[in-house]
């Protein structure tokens, strides 16, 4: 018998770990369904299988949602100060700081202008991750200052929304940016310009009490939490139990505090359809 040795290994060696680059894979918090990075932000990042919106920031929604190239940004270097001197688990000052660092945003909001197949709009776009996207003064005075320049430029504003609401470390300056941003939306309205707003999951507390619900036309994603209080607080308040799922934006719409629940896909198709009907 003849000897003979193999030049290739046919059968798998199950010591050897296959090579699998970290962070390539994704896992959906609802289904479970494994998907490639690549493949999950070509969706939008919203699940291949069943659809579960993922949170995501102010870059991300100003990609799909503008023309190519036609973003300009506007007041990207207010900071927020420390007027109280405020401090809790650390200084307000520091939690600012280390969150520009974390995040490269210099607060929890990002806005400007673009446009929107071919139509000028003024935008101001929210991002959770920066302190929770709450709304202290810098926040308040971005937005504001969006809706000048919708209302100087006579073109539509839109306002996405993603917050855990006021922020409280600036006590009263936050909750006045309710009031200031109301009224600069109330200019708009008396000059006939369109306002669209769309809130996101999450958009609560200070944020739902004033601008992301004042839009000529509020539109919301798929099963975003959208409330003032939460449920705990008002159940104690009303004393009843509440029905399920009752501030998730399909209920919202079914009792008619929101108008459209738009997937992530046809958000920007939506809101140019809108853009041509107020204008």
């Amino acid at each position: 018998m003849g000897w003979f040795k193999r030049t290739k290994k046919n059968i798998s060696d199950k010591s050897q770990k296959r090579n699998i680059p970290d962070g390539q894979w994704v896992k959906c918090v609802d289904c479970d369904e494994i998907m490639h990075k690549k493949q999950f932000e070509l969706n939008l990042w919203v699940c291949v299988k069943c659809g579960s919106h993922f949170r995501i920031g102010s870059d991300e929604y100003l990609s799909f949602l503008l023309d190519k190239n036609s973003f300009s940004e506007m007041d990207r270097k207010l900071i927020s100060a420390d007027p109280l001197d405020f401090t809790d688990t650390q200084k307000y000052s520091d939690r600012i700081k280390s969150s520009i660092k974390k995040t490269k945003l210099n607060d929890a909001v990002k806005t400007g202008t673009g446009k929107i197949n071919g139509k000028k709009i003024a935008i101001a776009v929210m991002d959770f991750k920066f302190i929770g996207g709450s709304m202290g003064s810098v926040v308040g005075e971005k937005i504001a200052r969006a809706a000048d320049k919708a209302y100087k430029d006579k073109i539509p504003l839109i306002i996405i929304s993603s917050s855990g609401g006021a922020r409280m470390m600036e006590g009263a300056f936050s909750l006045m940016q309710m009031a200031k941003t109301s009224s600069r939306l109330a200019r708009l309205a008396d000059a006939g310009i369109p306002y669209i707003s769309v809130l996101t999951d999450p958009t609560t507390g200070g944020i739902t009490a004033s601008y992301a619900m004042l839009g000529d036309v509020n539109i919301a994603e798929p099963n975003a939490l959208i409330g003032f209080a939460g449920p705990r607080v008002i159940k104690e308040t009303i004393g009843r139990d509440l029905p399920a799922g009752f501030q998730k934006s399909e209920f919202l719409v079914e009792k008619g505090f929101i108008d459209f629940i738009v997937n992530r896909k046809d958000l920007k198709n939506k809101i140019s359809l809108l853009l041509e009907y107020l204008t």
